[in-house]
């Protein structure tokens, strides 16, 4: 699997340029993993630099703390060239190597293909429940859902998509790794590994060194890494509970829609308000923040990818709500139609860096536990 074209080299020069003048300071080193990280090497490398900009939040805090930032002469914005950087490694690492392009407008990229899959549910769903059917209230039992949508094309449909994002994410996350220079064994190292996942279930570097990061201003905060948890765990339980309605179908033979007070829908609907008010406050965030520390394509990344989620989980919030009036045709439609613009997107947009970030993580407790070039050990 060779790797698609590298990353501009003029923005690796900058990279090596600031990370250099960072080096060299080491103010910032208990910000985040991004310094101690940076401190361990005395040359950087392509891969190096895009394992640091994956290693990064994009917080500020260091910014905000930087005396070389402009109107310096050093003209230090280390984390908008991060942000260049790490929008410049999705295209990179992407695959199949073709659709790497579809990052460059990700907004609106995702933005057609949300507003393709709505209408495409809607009239598809119609014709298979042949109009009366779509347009009735069914009664809330067991296979409802399936009188307007057979379930063997929901569970095709779905399942194909499904199997290549994650086909593209894995491929994606091991030419990340493979850029490292890491050994594909050493991901799986049972310390690092553990480290990082405890690291990305906390959001521990949202901390911003223990007060919280400069996000939106210069004012820490832990309001963002509040609601990247509502976002984050929202996320979690919402597949939690598809894992567990598909176990009910295939094997406790019970077909959906559940129960309010079953798991599945317990856990879809804590999980659906947490993909709410999570969204919500991140979008709120961002409207304030210095669009000087960030790179333009990545807002425009992140806030289509924000707003599907909420469409995702707003649609299906309506469906529980609704399910039992004639609205349910339209609903399951539309929720549908948002799910599949999010599974067919998922590769090629902002979803993407958490894998690249837990993989950075990974790293980056794997090498605390190596001698420090030159110094001895950690």
């Amino acid at each position: 699997m060779p790797l698609p074209s590298a990353i501009a080299p003029e923005l690796v020069a900058e990279g090596v340029r600031m990370a250099s003048i960072c080096n060299a300071c080491r103010y910032c080193e208990g910000y985040c993993a991004v310094f101690p990280a940076l401190e361990r090497r005395l040359d950087f490398a392509e891969g190096d630099i895009a394992y640091l900009a994956n290693l990064c939040h994009n917080c500020g805090s260091c910014y905000h703390a930087c005396q070389y930032a402009p109107p310096h002469e050093f003209n230090l914005d280390f984390p908008r060239m991060l942000a260049d950087v790490r929008g410049a490694s999705y295209r990179k690492y992407a695959w199949p190597d073709t659709l790497a392009r579809l990052f460059e407008r990700n907004g609106f990229v995702l933005s057609i293909t949300t507003a393709a899959m709505l209408p495409l549910f809607l009239v598809g769903i119609g014709y298979a429940a042949g109009g009366t059917a779509f347009f009735a209230a069914h009664p809330d039992s067991e296979g409802a859902f399936y009188a307007v949508m057979p379930h063997a094309a929901m569970a095709s449909s779905f399942g194909i998509v499904f199997v290549l994002a994650i086909v593209a994410l894995g491929v994606g996350a091991v030419r990340f790794w493979r850029d490292t220079g890491e050994h594909p064994r050493d991901f799986a190292a049972a310390a690092p590994l553990g480290e990082a996942l405890v690291d990305t279930l906390t959001l521990k570097y949202l901390g911003g060194g223990g007060d919280g990061c400069t996000y939106p201003d210069e004012r820490p905060s832990q309001l963002r890494r509040v609601f990247h948890h509502f976002t984050f765990y929202g996320f979690l339980l919402c597949f939690a509970s598809t894992c567990v309605a598909t176990i009910y179908h295939y094997g406790l033979h019970l077909p959906a829609p559940y129960p309010v007070d079953s798991l599945p829908v317990v856990l879809g609907a804590v999980g659906g308000i947490g993909l709410i008010v999570g969204p919500l406050g991140l979008l709120w965030l961002k409207a304030g923040r210095d669009s000087g520390l960030t790179s333009p394509r990545q807002t425009g990344m992140d806030v289509a990818f924000t707003v599907l989620l909420m469409l995702v989980s707003s649609t299906g919030l309506l469906l529980l709500a609704l399910r039992e009036t004639a609205a349910m045709g339209a609903l399951l439609a539309a929720h549908l139609g948002a799910v599949m613009a999010f599974f067919l997107t998922l590769p090629y947009g902002k979803f993407v860096h958490g894998v690249y970030r837990f993989a950075a993580l990974v790293r980056h407790h794997l090498e605390r536990r190596r001698p420090l070039p030159e110094i001895g050990t950690e």
